[in-house]
């Protein structure tokens, strides 16, 4: 039986064990979840909703704790583990407010007959979630998914069960039935049978694309429903008219988030030629000033979330280096205790080059020159990659038709950098995934869209 490892990044210092759970473990959770949600699915909406508002009791009277708790395992500055417990309460209170509109029967009138289409709960759901937003992936996969009347089965990463487990709590602690909410506790290689259990309808899943690509072959051939929120490698587009301290500022925030840890940080930072040195020695100054240390202090970046991570975007880091770019910050594993790399600033990057061609997942700016503004839309979409993307230009107009029409993406912003919020649609294309998070939509995506027709005559 493996052991699922919780370890502090910031001290190396180990912070609990959990047995991994037997199949026959699983295997019973599953069927009792199965049971919970068939119960659940029958019940007003108007009681999932008493649930839903007491879960945001919950979460705010346990802020500190989970914050404290998010910082430990994954290493991110405390008052990021503040705000994502923050979102997930505002993600709980969206739904609160829009679920019985999302959900309301839509009805057809035409002649004789009477038609209408409803949204009916399809299931168990299985979601496979990531260590880097370890409460806020979670929440928003489950909370409209158990809106809708579905149970949730939780994987989470190895190195966050403590945060999985306070997650399973904080559902039974608000009211929910025992079992509509269950974490296993299992590594990923127990995964592929869980998705072929006959109870699991669906699967949604946020990680690496080699994973979702596993994930979504298993799934195909038992015709299962699946949303993909896979990698990214944004391109954030500055243009020859953008206002440069704004477009700066959303770069770094938009990178260094999360110790740049995210799928949505601005892995590419593009300008034109004319702007270019200006960009590259105002984001230089910029970075300067940040801070890198405890995240329990105030912090601009903490570790990275393992040893074994800060290896690897080292050695993306070196790679490339080695194949022409300039290193202009960083790029360096200091003598400290902790895993933590610094924030590091490439210049010349290419097409072809690491830092172009793959996503770095750390504080790593990789600045790319470009000849004009068409020559930066066509680098920004040089990629696999579709996730998010942003454009900095003070021309409305021009802003929402590269936006609207020209960025290959899920998402785009413009002068500002690529976030989540529960009232927008969330997820990629290409490489990136398919399927929607968050909003309406979101919700859409784990029911049955039922047609009913009636004819009288």
């Amino acid at each position: 039986m493996s052991i699922l490892k919780s370890t502090n990044p910031a001290t190396g210092v180990e912070i609990q064990k959990y047995k991994e759970y037997s199949d026959t473990k699983v295997e019973s959770i599953i069927k009792e979840a199965k049971i919970s949600q068939m119960h659940w699915s029958k019940s007003e909406l108007d009681l999932r909703l008493v649930c839903l508002k007491e879960i945001m009791e919950v979460l705010s009277d346990r802020k500190r704790e989970l914050s404290l708790l998010i910082t430990d395992e994954m290493g991110k500055p405390l008052n990021q583990s503040d705000a994502e417990i923050e979102k997930c309460i505002s993600l709980c209170n969206y739904y609160f407010e829009n679920s019985s509109k999302f959900l309301k029967d839509r009805v057809i009138s035409e002649g004789c007959q009477k038609s209408l289409v409803t949204f009916q709960p399809i299931g168990l759901v299985l979601g496979i979630m990531p260590w880097n937003f370890p409460f806020w992936q979670v929440f928003r996969f489950a909370i409209p998914t158990i809106t809708a009347g579905n149970g949730a089965i939780l994987k989470h990463a190895s190195n966050v069960q403590g945060s999985a487990f306070a997650i399973e709590a904080c559902f039974q602690d608000a009211g929910y039935p025992k079992n509509i909410f269950r974490n296993i506790s299992i590594s990923s290689k127990k995964v592929k049978k869980i998705i072929k259990n006959i109870d699991i309808a669906a699967i949604t899943l946020t990680g690496s694309t080699p994973a979702g690509k596993a994930v979504g072959k298993i799934a195909g051939k038992s015709l299962k429903k699946t949303v993909l929120e896979l990698g990214g490698s944004d391109p954030y587009i500055i243009l020859d008219d953008a206002d440069l301290n704004k477009a700066v500022q959303a770069c770094i925030s938009g990178r260094i988030l999360n110790n740049g840890q995210s799928c949505i940080s601005a892995k590419r930072i593009i300008s034109t030629k004319k702007l270019y040195p200006k960009i590259v020695d105002k984001i230089k100054l910029e970075l300067s000033k940040k801070i890198m240390g405890d995240p329990k202090d105030k912090v601009d970046i903490g570790p990275m979330v393992s040893y074994r991570s800060r290896e690897q975007i080292h050695d993306q880091v070196s790679r490339t280096i080695k194949q022409g770019a300039t290193l202009l910050m960083g790029g360096f594993i200091p003598d400290i205790i902790g895993a933590y790399y610094p924030i590091t600033l490439l210049t010349d990057v290419e097409p072809g080059m690491i830092a172009f061609d793959e996503e770095i997942f750390g504080p790593v700016f990789s600045c790319i020159m470009a000849e004009d503004e068409a020559h930066a839309i066509e680098l920004g979409n040089s990629t696999n990659f579709g996730l998010g993307s942003a454009i900095f230009t003070e021309n409305q107009k021009k802003a929402k038709d590269i936006a609207k029409n020209h960025m290959q993406a899920g998402v785009c912003f413009v002068n500002d950098f690529v976030k989540s919020d529960p009232k927008l649609p969330f997820g990629g294309i290409k490489q990136s995934g398919y399927g929607r998070e968050l909003s309406s939509y979101g919700m859409m995506e784990f029911v049955n869209v039922k047609t009913v027709v009636m004819n009288y005559e």
